[in-house]
Formats: C-alpha cells, sequence, structure tokens
C-alpha cells in the first residue's frame, strides 16, 4: 500500500490541481502487483472491448489451465490457435497474447523481480517492441502494475480530458503540449494523472444543460 500524502501535498501547491485535489481527496491508486507477462496479456485482452467481455475472454483462457494462477507463458503457446479463439480472442489479440508469451519464455519481457528493478524507460524500450503493445499499454503496466510514481501518459484519452475540465479549456491539448505542463508534478505525475481521471469521471456524470 503506497502513501501518496507527500505527492497530494506538492499537488495542492499547483493552481490548476488544488481545487481537484480538495475535492477527491486522498490518492487512491493503489497498484495491483503481478508479473508483468500477466499484466500484458491482460491488457491486450481488454483493449476496444467492454471490460466485462475482457473479462469474461481471460477467465476463459484461466479455465483451460489445469493449474492454479493464471496460464503461464509455455502454456499458452502450447495451445492451438483454435482454443484461444474459443476464449473470444480475435485474430489480432491472439497473435499478440502469443508473442507476449514467446517474448516472455525468452526473457525479453521480464520476470517480476527484474521489472521492479528496470528504469521505466528501459522497461518502455524493452516492452515496445511486443506485438499489439503501445507506450500507453507500457505506462499503465508501470503505474497500475509496478506503482511507479512518475509516469505521464499525455496520449490517454482521460487524463487529457481531466486536463481540460480542470483549465476550463475548450479542447484537449495534444499530447506534446500536455507532456511540457507535466513538468511541475515531477516526481508524482502518475498521481497527478489519477487525479485527472477522476476530474475526468466526474465529467462524465455532469448532464448537459436542456436547449
Amino acid at each position: 500500500m503506497h502513501d501518496w500524502s507527500i505527492a497530494e501535498r506538492k499537488l495542492l501547491r499547483v493552481p490548476a490541481l488544488r481545487p481537484l485535489v480538495k475535492r477527491i481527496g486522498p490518492c487512491a491508486l493503489t497498484p495491483l502487483t503481478r508479473p508483468p507477462y500477466e499484466a500484458l496479456v491482460r491488457a491486450i485482452a481488454h483493449q476496444q472491448v467492454h471490460g466485462r467481455a475482457a473479462e469474461a475472454m481471460l477467465n476463459r483462457l484461466i479455465a483451460l489451465h489445469p493449474g492454479e494462477g493464471f496460464p503461464p507463458p509455455d502454456f499458452v503457446l502450447a495451445l492451438p490457435l483454435e482454443a484461444l479463439r474459443g476464449c473470444g480472442f480475435s485474430g489480432s489479440k491472439c497473435a499478440a497474447i502469443q508473442d507476449i508469451a514467446a517474448k516472455s519464455v525468452s526473457g525479453q519481457v521480464p520476470a517480476l523481480d527484474e521489472a521492479l528493478s528496470l528504469p521505466d524507460e528501459a522497461l518502455v524500450e524493452r516492452l515496445l517492441p511486443l506485438r499489439g503493445v503501445g507506450r500507453w499499454t507500457v505506462e499503465m503496466l508501470l503505474i497500475f502494475t509496478l506503482g511507479r510514481p512518475d509516469v505521464w501518459p499525455v496520449d490517454d484519452f482521460g487524463v487529457r480530458e481531466g486536463w481540460r475540465l480542470v483549465t476550463g479549456a475548450e479542447a484537449q491539448l495534444k499530447p506534446r503540449a500536455l507532456m511540457e505542463l507535466g513538468a511541475p508534478f515531477r516526481p508524482w505525475r502518475s498521481v497527478a494523472a489519477w487525479y485527472l481521471w477522476r476530474a475526468a469521471d466526474e465529467g462524465k456524470k455532469v448532464k448537459p444543460l436542456a436547449v
């Protein structure tokens, strides 16, 4: 369990975020530590589908494994393609999952202990070549699996929308512009992103005015 109180105090000194941090209260970002292989496979399952559909596909995959826990990479590699497709994964997701499993066996996808020791950018460079894995996917792994405190996912729609809402802007900033504006949040940009996600969630609940 992380204590984000130092981050909260820093963000309270940033005028654009002060009202949001006061309104939301303590940061409840709680990383769920798991092997990077599993985190990446789960991320692939969740790409471009509803969360419940992704979890259903993952549960079917887990049910294929006779042992306890998440199916290991060698088990996934041994599965016939038809078995993966039978879980509900598309052809592109099957190819991505198989590639992640193969790169886990070869060591390109590090085990958890090694991942915890690697710098953020080293992990990004190592994982970006994987099929179906982009920078955003690795950033989500850094934040929600490894608990890295200073990740600034400027390509994330929710972060950009949250920034638009807290600043009262008419349109979202481009990622490059938002990257520069994140400097005052260092070394706690992951926590700033978490608060901006909360702002975006609040925005979804605001009903438009009747015309």
